[in-house]
């Protein structure tokens, strides 16, 4: 690895690089939960007697409440800190996991399902925990690596669960699987609580000024926040459309059009509480040193849209157009397509490295333009290839994917120190906005089509990032709680 990697010395288990460890294996603990169904789907299938309609509801279901979660966890991360937040998201999250694992209707598997939704919020924590703890120099490299090692917890519980729900043997094996992933969250809750800090001795945890929505600096930004929202209930809207009478019938009309009308009302709601917070912008220009641009927000976003939303879409769907294509068994198509989801645990780190490296427009530009031409490749692929080019070239299209991943957020935490955990929050939710829309895209036409739809949805991106991201550059004022002004490296 290069110097800068080197400086991190990942052996290490003091200061700052075990804070590092701690946290990524939080969230690697929240995403082994998450994800704990997965590959117990079959199984559960079966002792349940599911239908096929029954069992989409429930992959659909666990991404629902994660998009608002993450918007409202990231509000509270910023308010009490990610110690006290990780650590309460992860104990309440066994205990919903034990909901799950003693279910014994498919009414109560679907609530559990949807509430542990709220433990997909997790990523947003660390965000800002470990921006607090390095520099602005190793931020990139640090929360690619936190990201990246993070999210292999889902492959894990594909890996490993399986294998304990046989050891455990019977009827009953995958809810004593289930369980343990619930013990074991439970018992890191503590764990992590009793063994980290915010900020390193002597450092000060910037908090908003307000709670209840993100900071604005001027008039514009108040309108661009409020349109960027709108997308996040667009996608609550086609997922309760998913469930409803049209499509997998879970929802009755009653239901869905109830639901319809809570989320205008929700939206309406939250409208009115972002000129409550940001009603000073209309009367009175905002200090210099409060200022930011939320446009940066907004690009990040879009970033992240395309880079999370697309591979969570993607491994959701490649063992299939693995099997389907290349007339594969499921064991042999789920293999090869789990090489997509493998790469996080270097090119997210890679994406935050090179980010801290080279510049952080410029490297957003480079692997934004990498997706592009990774996803017209593999818009091209079909039988007449050979397995391995296939398995090759989605594997390289993945590589930029979560590459772009890790620069996305290299940027996060220095946009506004104190607002970190609402912008991570945000961004994350557009990740899971993406998922939503290509998937809901890949319900209408050809994975070939899909995988377009997405190269043209990551050029829009492309142009954004080059007109309107600024390179973080010197240094951002926040005001001290008796007053003062502490200038923080950015750049």
């Amino acid at each position: 690895m290069t110097e800068q990697a080197n400086k991190l010395n990942l052996l290490s288990f003091t200061g700052r690089i075990r804070i590092l460890h701690m946290t990524w294996f939080a969230f690697f603990l929240s995403f082994f939960v998450w994800f704990n169904h997965a590959p117990l789907m079959g199984v559960i299938r079966e002792t349940f007697d599911l239908t096929n309609q029954q069992v989409k509801a429930l992959l659909i279901i666990n991404v629902a409440l994660t998009i608002p979660a993450r918007i409202i966890v990231g509000m509270l991360v910023d308010h009490f800190g990610p110690r006290r937040m990780y650590s309460l998201l992860l104990f309440t999250g066994s205990f919903i996991c034990f909901g799950f694992a003693i279910a014994d209707s498919y009414e109560q598997l679907a609530l559990m399902r949807f509430l542990l939704g709220f433990v997909g919020a997790g990523f947003v924590i660390g965000i800002r925990m470990v921006s607090e703890w390095f520099p602005a120099k190793q931020v990139g490299v640090a929360e690619g690596i936190y990201g990246g090692w993070g999210n292999f917890g889902s492959a894990a519980a594909a890996m490993s669960l399986p294998t304990i729900a046989l050891l455990y043997g019977g009827d009953d094996g995958w809810r004593y699987a289930i369980g343990t992933t619930g013990v074991l969250a439970l018992i890191y809750s503590v764990i992590y609580f009793f063994s980290v800090t915010d900020t390193p001795k002597g450092s000060t945890y910037f908090k908003p000024k307000k709670t209840g929505a993100m900071e604005v600096t001027s008039k514009g930004d108040f309108f661009l926040y409020i349109i960027m929202n709108i997308p996040m209930y667009a996608a609550l809207a086609v997922l309760t459309w998913k469930l409803g009478p049209e499509n997998l019938k879970m929802l009755s009309p009653g239901i869905t059009t109830t639901i319809y009308a809570v989320l205008i009302g929700i939206f309406i709601f939250q409208t009115i509480r972002i000129y409550q917070v940001n009603k000073h912008v209309f009367i009175e220009e905002v200090p210099e040193i409060d200022r930011y641009n939320f446009k940066q927000v907004a690009v990040l976003d879009l970033a992240y849209f395309v880079t999370f939303g697309s591979e969570l879409a993607v491994v959701s769907m490649l063992p299939l157009f693995f099997m389907d294509t290349f007339e594969l068994s499921a064991i042999t198509a789920g293999l090869l397509a789990s090489g997509f989801a493998f790469m996080n645990l270097v090119a997210r780190p890679s994406g935050g490295l090179f980010s801290d490296k080279f510049g952080r427009k410029k490297t957003m530009l480079i692997l934004i333009a990498g997706l592009v031409a990774g996803y017209l490749i593999m818009s091209n692929i079909t039988s007449a290839w050979p397995i391995w080019l296939a398995v090759v070239a989605s594997m390289a299209c993945s590589f930029f994917v979560q590459s772009g991943e890790g620069a996305v957020f290299a940027i996060v935490p220095l946009v506004k120190r104190r607002l970190t955990g609402q912008v991570a929050g945000m961004a994350g939710a557009y990740g899971n906005v993406g998922a939503v829309t290509f998937l809901t895209v890949l319900s209408f036409v050809s994975p070939q089509i899909f995988f377009l739809v997405i190269a043209a949805a990551a050029s829009i991106t492309f142009v954004a990032v080059a007109l309107f991201l600024d390179e973080p550059k010197g240094h951002m004022a926040e005001v001290m709680p008796d007053g003062t002004v502490q200038m923080i490296e950015v750049g």
